[in-house]
């Protein structure tokens, strides 16, 4: 076991403010890997002042010199893709394969993109007799969670510097290795004293504190819709500018004429992923009527394939938290058609992938969100009925729909209340924007979406 110490503030590590660390375990074997300081308000408070100071000249700097700092701190992620893939795994659980390619590989993608969006994109325009300027909105507060600990943190803090902001990062107490880790990369790629810090701590102890500082301009949170409502709510109080990245319900819809076996292989392969531990997964597959039993034997077969593929779930509490969705699934009447609530194995905090069928939309299964590895599979009569299943979530992050054309595919999606729809099993674009409608969230992240979340506008008269 590792003690790590020290925050990163003002570009150096410096002594916690306290004497309390945070046990971060491995939850495959449940061994506690590494301590990490347990962060105060003080600490918080300490960082707030480094990006405050740090910000005038930071914010002056030439969009070309911002650019390449940022294609530095690419690079320097790349040279360190090995390293980054074994903390997640250590930390998170991940497979290793998936840790190399997406919690690794996706924000050395994202970083890239910034890198060139900071170097291409006009901070000036004219309207008529105005100039228009789009300016860094200033100090941002990045909380964020643990199920992709450093895709979130580079999707928050590449724009923010892109944009010409400084950032205070409070990472997830589950996930801080990676976060660390970044923080070195940080260093390494040049980027100046204060623009980038780091304060590790508890959700209602650091990240309280950054929320509630007066020094922060911009809040930018990603994690639980309820979580999300009190940072809401802090935000507005104070007024200050928030982006909100909440939960998600999404739906798999399958239409007649779509290729079934594909759509229901991708729709599992999309639930498993990262445990099913994701906030955009299609966790609620629709099926019409008359390929309904066809599906849900495809959906189960499919599923059992992941027994010994996916890793555990983040901690003890999450694992019960899924295995008491199951079994109110089965106690609601649903059908257990794959998997269950007993965990597959002796030791860490696993659940099996699981397929629930004969779920109908009031049912609990498919109307909150379980963050776990649990598909629930409805059946529908028409396009309506599927529709109104489809919206008949309080989220709205993202979707699916397969179709025997494209066309007809675009036209459902276009009716569809989320955020990002994929069409007959479209790949993940960095450059597109990320968020959700109703209670997903607030604003975008990803492209130049993104990046305008950490811009204010001024105009002048001439």
């Amino acid at each position: 076991m590792k003690a790590y110490d020290g925050m990163f503030i003002d570009g150096a590590w410096r002594p916690a403010a306290g004497p309390d660390v945070i046990e971060v375990v491995n939850p495959a074997d449940e061994q506690v890997i590494a301590t990490v300081p347990a962060g105060t308000a003080e600490d918080v408070d300490a960082a707030v002042r480094a990006a405050r100071a740090a910000l005038p000249a930071w914010a002056a700097t030439p969009p070309p010199e911002r650019a390449a700092r940022l294609a530095a701190l690419r690079d320097r992620l790349e040279a360190r893709r090995d390293e980054i893939a074994e903390t997640v795994t250590a930390e998170l659980g991940a497979p290793l394969k998936l840790s190399q390619t997406v919690h690794a590989g996706v924000p050395i993608a994202v970083a890239g993109s910034y890198a060139e969006l900071a170097a291409t994109y006009s901070f000036e325009e004219k309207a008529g007799n105005s100039t228009i300027l789009h300016e860094p909105v200033g100090v941002v507060g990045a909380i964020t969670p643990w199920n992709y600990p450093l895709h979130q943190i580079v999707a928050k803090v590449a724009p923010a510097l892109a944009a010409g902001c400084t950032v205070v990062v409070k990472p997830a107490e589950d996930t801080p290795l990676v976060a660390r880790l970044f923080a070195e990369t940080v260093q390494e790629a040049g980027i100046p004293a204060g623009v980038v810090n780091l304060v590790t701590g508890l959700g209602p102890v650091a990240g309280q504190a950054l929320a509630e500082h007066p020094g922060v301009d911009l809040l930018s949170f990603t994690g639980s819709t309820a979580v999300g409502r009190r940072i809401g709510a802090i935000a507005t109080g104070m007024v200050k500018k928030v982006a909100l990245e909440l939960g998600g319900k999404s739906a798999n819809v399958i239409l007649p004429g779509a290729d079934l076996a594909r759509a229901v292989n991708v729709g599992v392969a999309n639930v498993m992923s990262n445990s099913g531990q994701t906030c955009s997964a299609w966790t609620r597959m629709l099926v019409h009527r008359d390929h309904y039993d066809e599906a849900v034997e495809l959906a189960a077969a499919a599923a059992a394939k992941y027994g010994d593929r996916i890793g555990p779930l983040v901690n003890a509490a999450q694992q019960q938290r899924v295995r008491g969705y199951i079994e109110k699934g089965v106690a609601e009447g649903a059908r257990l058609v794959a998997g269950g609530p007993e965990s597959p194995r002796e030791k860490g905090y696993y659940v099996s992938p699981t397929v629930f069928a004969d779920v109908t939309p009031e049912m609990t299964i498919a109307q909150e969100e379980i963050f776990g590895p649990v598909l629930s599979v409805l059946r529908y009569d028409d396009e309506e009925e599927a529709l109104r299943i489809a919206n008949g979530t309080v989220y709205g992050l993202a979707g699916a729909v397969w179709a025997g054309s494209e066309e007809e595919a675009v036209a459902f999606a276009c009716r569809m209340e989320t955020g990002q729809v994929d069409i007959n099993g479209g790949r993940f674009n960095p450059l597109a924007p990320f968020g959700g409608y109703k209670q997903s969230g607030v604003g975008r992240e990803l492209g130049v979406h993104g990046l305008t979340e950490y811009l204010q506008t001024k105009s002048l008269q001439f």
